[in-house]
């Protein structure tokens, strides 16, 4: 998921894999220990159909991938990214995201689950939402804003993660990757097809300034 144009990321408070902690690093570790992936672009095969689930838990592999995940959304300047989205077949995402309420969220799940959750106890929002698979392009989404996922952290132990407002819709925008959607299936075809033009006269621009970011970070 792209960061949301205009929203400002305070860090006052952190939470890490759904916990709070007193400190923290403005760069996650796994962005200093993970390398920079090329982001899969809409209209590859990969976007468009259900990830496998993770099998083995607890492995250099996982940790190595989960890793390259935060280097690459921090070079593409992203709230969330899917494992999907570097050409990874697994029901993986990560995030590094600062809510509404300026509490930073980080960490990632596999296997994720969103809860059904009642109408009473949440409402439907309509903001712009980007996706790093979509470069350039924001439209107008409508989405819960709360959200519950459950899944499993990189060891197989179970993990519920609950999020409200920005956050809630970067749970589910990830969760969707992962069933092989896009935001972009949520809108008319009109919208659709106008967001895809836009996203072929920026890209060029998007991934340039991602270049220039992962160089920064050095990788």
């Amino acid at each position: 998921m792209a960061v949301q144009p205009g929203h400002i990321a305070h860090d006052r408070r952190v939470r890490v894999q759904g916990e709070p902690v007193d400190r923290y690093p403005r760069l996650a570790p796994e962005v200093e220990r993970g390398e920079v992936r090329r982001i899969t672009v809409v209209g590859e095969e990969i976007l468009g159909r259900r990830c496998q689930e993770v099998t083995q838990f607890g492995t250099p592999e996982l940790s190595q991938l989960i890793d390259d995940m935060f280097a690459t959304n921090q070079a593409a300047d992203g709230a969330g990214l899917a494992a999907n989205q570097i050409g990874v077949d697994l029901q993986l995402f990560v995030w590094d995201i600062t809510d509404d309420w300026g509490v930073r969220h980080v960490g990632h799940i596999a296997n994720p689950v969103l809860d059904e959750i009642a109408a009473e106890d949440r409402k439907l929002v309509e903001e712009p939402e980007g996706c790093l698979s979509v470069p350039g392009p924001y439209r107008m989404v409508a989405r819960p804003d709360r959200a519950v996922v459950r899944g499993l952290d990189k060891d197989g132990k179970p993990l519920v993660i609950e999020g409200r407002g920005y956050f809630a819709r970067c749970l589910q925008h990830e969760t969707d990757h992962l069933h092989g959607h896009l935001y972009l299936d949520r809108l008319p075809r009109k919208e659709r097809k106008s967001a895809l033009e836009e996203m072929a006269a920026a890209k060029d621009e998007v991934f340039a300034r991602r270049a220039a970011r992962a160089q920064k970070l050095g990788k």
